[in-house]
């Protein structure tokens, strides 16, 4: 996995970074940077803990869509902080408030600056971040709203699609040391020359995480409309079952070949800086799925999932070959066909996609027996890149050489992942199968050492993704899986 660039610059901030710690535990501060938070041994302290758990929660635009969920959420925090411990809230845009936001700019202008159109997406969160407030605080806790620049979420210029490059929470550390509740508008931060910026899908879920990472917090909670990470998608397959522990390695892989509950990036800071996350619904009281490659602190004991207490490698003699299965409908597929077989030329094509800011996937070459010159090559791309990507390779078909583009905008990714797959042999013969009996055709394959991965058409992507989970022995007994919701966010 390839570092991104604002690990390399949040991991510059070094000593800069805030580090919270537990109650008697010493600073790690730079000189003249903030002293841990202490905890409060007064009243509201929950001495059975062992430890004031610093808590960071995110909260998803499905769990604060309306006035009643703001009020759930609110007496959720609450009862977080009245537990004695410290709590910093995330939150996204209510509902579908970006959508409409996005709307209502398109119907002033087809080509609204990039600047202006991140300092309006901003304005959701931040709706967001002072209802809850209110919120909190009709409910007798103290609580302060915090922008992402208030909260100190330094940015690069890149607007739609920021970079994290440094943080400095140095605020919302004082609000918890004061005992309140901080509550940050997600998604957003601030750049060097001090314009608003947003850091793109997912952003709220980075917001968190990064927080978390720099606070040092015991864990991140990620709330939203499901409960925790399933097997499959449960919209397609109601029997999926609820994943109690997964490593980080495997939810990377989740994530970044479709499954929606958390987001790539995310997933990847969360990793990079060892935070611990806690996916569960804002709507029950169920524990969710703890994304971890070590044990919660046993002092966590009744904060966190009892499965969270455990070593992973100690939980079973052998971890389950498959633990769920990813499926994406937003790839578009291209080939090149006919093209010279020679070396520079598949370098050429996809410098050419670089250029268009293309994001390419799966990739498959191959060199027609009939004529071994020559070389066809494939690969899939998000469709958004699809047109860009077309039209550059279309204008340097005479210096590349090939003889036609072909664009299927219809197909669909199935991506089976567990980290069994390592040491069990015939995985590859049983997903093969499963899709055989159920009458499926792959047009491409790609492997990981923990993933495989293969295109199907678009309309058989559903009944490959359930005839797969029944084949790897995935179904649950009983129907669990809820979408709250409805979005699965």
């Amino acid at each position: 996995m390839s570092q991104m660039p604002e690990y390399r610059a949040f991991n510059a901030i070094g000593q800069g970074l805030l580090r919270m710690k537990r109650r008697g535990a010493r600073s790690m501060s730079a000189p003249g940077a903030l002293t841990p938070v202490d905890a409060a041994d007064g009243e509201g302290a929950q001495k059975e803990w062992g430890l004031v758990a610093l808590i960071v929660q995110k909260y998803g635009g499905s769990s604060v869509a309306d006035v009643e969920a703001m009020k759930r959420v609110a007496r959720r925090v609450v009862e977080t902080h009245d537990a004695g411990h410290q709590v910093v809230v995330v939150v996204s845009a209510m509902g579908d408030t970006t959508d409409d936001l996005l709307d209502t700019a398109a119907q002033i202008t087809s080509k609204a600056p990039e600047r202006e159109m991140d300092i309006l997406l901003s304005a959701g969160e931040r709706i967001s971040m002072a209802l809850l407030s209110m919120a909190v605080n009709e409910l007798g806790v103290d609580a302060q709203a915090y922008t992402g620049a208030q909260a100190g979420i330094r940015t690069n210029s890149n607007y739609g699609r920021a970079q994290i490059i440094g943080m400095v929470p140095e605020r919302i550390a004082r609000t918890i040391r004061e005992g309140q509740v901080a509550i940050v508008a997600g998604f957003q931060g601030i750049s060097e020359g001090e314009d608003v910026t947003t850091l793109g899908r997912g952003g709220s879920d980075t917001t968190a995480v990064a927080l978390a990472a720099a606070l040092g917090a015991d864990v991140c909670e990620i709330y939203t409309d499901v409960d925790g990470l399933f097997s499959a998608d449960p919209r397609i397959v109601p029997k999926a079952h609820r994943l109690r522990t997964i490593t980080q390695e495997e939810t990377l892989e989740l994530a970044a070949h479709g499954a929606k509950i958390l987001h790539l990036r995310a997933v990847e800071f969360a990793r990079r800086y060892g935070v611990p996350l806690h996916v569960r619904s804002s709507f029950s009281e169920k524990n969710g799925t703890w994304i971890s490659d070590h044990p919660a602190n046993p002092e966590l004991k009744g904060l966190v999932p009892s499965a969270a207490l455990l070593d992973p490698k100690e939980q079973h003699m052998e971890q389950p070959i498959v633990s769920g299965i990813a499926h994406d409908r937003s790839q578009d597929k291209i080939t090149v066909t006919n093209l010279p077989n020679s070396p520079g030329v598949a370098a050429r094509v996809f410098s050419i996609c670089a250029e268009v800011g293309a994001n390419i996937d799966m990739i498959v070459q191959n060199v027609p027996v009939s004529d071994p010159t020559r070389a066809n090559i494939t690969f899939t791309l998000p469709e958004g890149d699809a047109k860009a990507t077309l039209d550059a390779l279309e204008a340097a078909q005479d210096e590349i050489g090939f003889e036609e583009l072909r664009y299927n905008p219809n197909i669909g990714k199935l991506s089976l992942i567990g980290t069994g797959m390592r040491t069990n042999p015939g995985v590859s013969a049983r997903l093969f199968s499963a899709l055989s009996a159920a009458g499926i055709n792959i047009d491409l394959i790609s492997t990981s050492e923990i993933r495989i991965s293969v295109v199907t058409k678009l309309d058989d992507l559903d009944r490959a993704v359930q005839a797969v989970h029944s084949a790897f022995g995935l179904d649950s007994s009983e129907t669990e899986a809820v979408v709250y919701g409805g979005t699965g966010r």
